[in-house]
């Protein structure tokens, strides 16, 4: 059995996450909530906030304190796992195994939400809306959602990386047809220091950021649509 190079990444990647999660925390613990915050206090308060106010505003303040947890360690890790390419290593997200588990993630919570507050009769119901015709495809939009969520992340980082591929073997031809007007055969790629800077704060940053701002948001959306409205009222 053949182990995936993505596997020992998304080990690294855990641990990282996991010691910054214990440093954090012990900083929040010894923290005077009488004082006014500094230094990297002040960033991890206000990505919590942020994080915290946005699941509020969809699943209600109760389910917040529960949800937010998870929201939060979804948004470090997919982030995390979309810039790590920077680093020299593979992105665990341009692996449609790992995209699709946080999908299943995703989609599992959205069920148990639509059973909760639906119950099992509303639930098996709502395959025969808005007829009984409706049923195949009622059925495949039940998986859709799993589906297209794995496929869009998946997709734009794999993307991004094949790109960032191409150039730099262009940089490569380059550098090389630039070192053989001088009488070089093969040289260093000198010219991507020079024009992959930019590029990859395209293609990892901000496109980093954006497929987990998609991901996140439609993960806490798509939770809430399910949700009551006087449920999501009650404090």
């Amino acid at each position: 059995m053949t182990i995936q190079s993505d596997v020992y990444t998304i080990i690294l990647e855990t641990i990282i996450i996991g010691v910054l999660i214990v440093l954090f925390s012990k900083k929040l613990d010894k923290a005077d909530p009488l004082a006014e915050p500094k230094g990297i206090i002040v960033p991890i308060i206000l990505g919590l906030e942020s994080v915290h106010n946005m699941v509020k505003s969809n699943v209600g303040e109760k389910r917040a304190d529960k949800l937010t947890p998870y929201i939060c360690v979804l948004w470090v890790y997919i982030f995390l796992s979309n810039i790590i390419s920077l680093f020299g290593l593979s992105s665990p997200t341009s692996n449609l195994s790992v995209t699709l588990l946080l999908s299943v993630i995703t989609w599992v919570l959205i069920q148990y939400v639509e059973l909760k507050y639906g119950g099992i009769k509303g639930y098996l119901h709502s395959f025969l809306e808005p007829i009984a015709v409706m049923l195949p495809m009622n059925i495949f939009g039940k998986f859709s959602t799993m589906v297209s969520m794995s496929l869009r992340l998946f997709g734009n980082i794999l993307c991004g990386g094949i790109m960032m591929q191409l150039i730099y073997s262009f940089s490569q031809y380059l550098s090389n047809t630039i070192a053989g007007w001088f009488g070089a055969s093969s040289v260093f790629n000198f010219v991507a220091p020079v024009l992959t800077p930019l590029l990859h704060a395209y293609f990892d940053l901000f496109s980093g950021f954006i497929q987990t701002l998609v991901f996140v948001t439609l993960t806490v959306v798509l939770i809430g649509n399910d949700i009551p409205e006087e449920i999501k009222k009650e404090s």
